[in-house]
């Protein structure tokens, strides 16, 4: 058995509680891939759970943490070894099994996947769940034939870390990104990851009609509600909206109209549970051609495990910007 550090999360008579403590290699969840963590990131998912503002986990105690990138520090499954470097994402970790805000964690063999050539660990947290959740939806709208040709992609909660991510990655994959944000002291930022235009969320006035003028090719929509609404009677015969969030509101009207007539596909993104055929296939297009070229612009800030109470309270209260490293190894 090794002892380590990890934030665990509690729920139990004394209350919900979030701290640093030591445990052992014995303690963590069941699985066949023992990893040494070296880096893990922060999601909006991660604040909540950290700080029992959401229902996050579904079992206590469990360390927090729904991301990590490691080295294989033993393994019962032959397809992995000791010194192999890998990722995970999603797949229950901080919700059932714990996840990667600690030294040490052990992973179930379907959901590790081998560390791409093309990416390096940090790299990989970099992108993380917000990445991943990115190219998903672009996987899954390419999958239903969306094209360039078809005109621009809109992408809502563009100053968020999906958002970022999403202009770098579909403008690299060659598609024309139009950022719609309500912060426009970041619009400056938003073209230089790729932006082609920036619109003001305050000033985006929709029509209220059931189809309107085509504006959009697609869109990956960050925020549900009325903006998601909106968008539907915008979108170009044949394209796809691809919704991963909801931080507009979790309901929404509209009318069979756009679905009907133009034959606009709505697609749900729900990256945790991914299968792992996709996992790799997505991993795959974020080392290469889909890889991102600003990574480390969008990478704002570096936390250890200590300060993540800290990182957790400004995320909620809306003051963080870009992506938050996290830096297990040596913490």
């Amino acid at each position: 058995m090794t002892r380590f550090r990890a934030l665990r999360i509690h729920n139990d008579d004394a209350g919900y509680r979030a701290s640093i403590e030591e445990m052992d290699t014995g303690e963590l969840s069941p699985g066949e891939v023992l990893v040494r963590v070296a880096w893990s990131s922060v999601n909006f998912k991660d604040a909540l759970a950290g700080t029992g503002k959401g229902r996050i986990l579904r079992r206590h105690p469990l360390n927090g943490g729904i991301d990590l990138a490691g080295h294989v520090i033993a393994s019962t499954d032959p397809a992995f070894k000791e010194g192999d470097a890998v990722l995970c994402t999603g797949s229950d970790l901080s919700e059932t099994r714990d996840g990667g805000y600690a030294e040490y964690a052990r992973l179930d063999a379907r959901w590790a996947i081998p560390l791409p050539s093309g990416l390096d660990l940090r790299e990989s947290m970099i992108l993380g769940t917000a990445g991943f959740t990115a190219a998903l939806a672009l996987l899954h709208m390419q999958d239903n034939r969306q094209t360039p040709e078809l005109g621009p992609i809109a992408v809502t909660g563009a100053s968020g870390g999906v958002g970022m991510l999403a202009i770098d990655i579909f403008s690299r994959a060659g598609y024309t990104v139009h950022a719609i944000s309500g912060k426009a002291d970041h619009f400056d930022f938003l073209k230089s990851l790729g932006a082609a235009e920036c619109i003001d969320r305050h000033q985006l006035a929709f029509s209220g009609k059931p189809m309107d003028s085509a504006r959009f090719g697609g869109a990956l929509d960050n925020v549900g509600g009325a903006m998601l609404a909106g968008l539907l009677p915008l979108i170009a015969p044949y394209g796809n909206v691809a919704i991963c969030g909801n931080a507009g509101g979790i309901a929404f009207e509209s009318t069979v109209m756009p679905f009907i007539i133009r034959g606009v596909n709505l697609l749900g993104v729900a990256s945790a549970g991914t299968a792992r055929d996709q996992r790799e296939r997505v991993w795959e297009h974020l080392a290469g051609a889909w890889k991102p070229g600003h990574l480390d612009r969008i990478a704002t800030q570096e936390a250890t495990l200590d300060g993540l109470p800290e990182v957790f309270e400004r995320m909620l209260a809306g003051k963080s910007f870009g992506r938050t490293l996290v830096r297990i190894a040596g913490s």
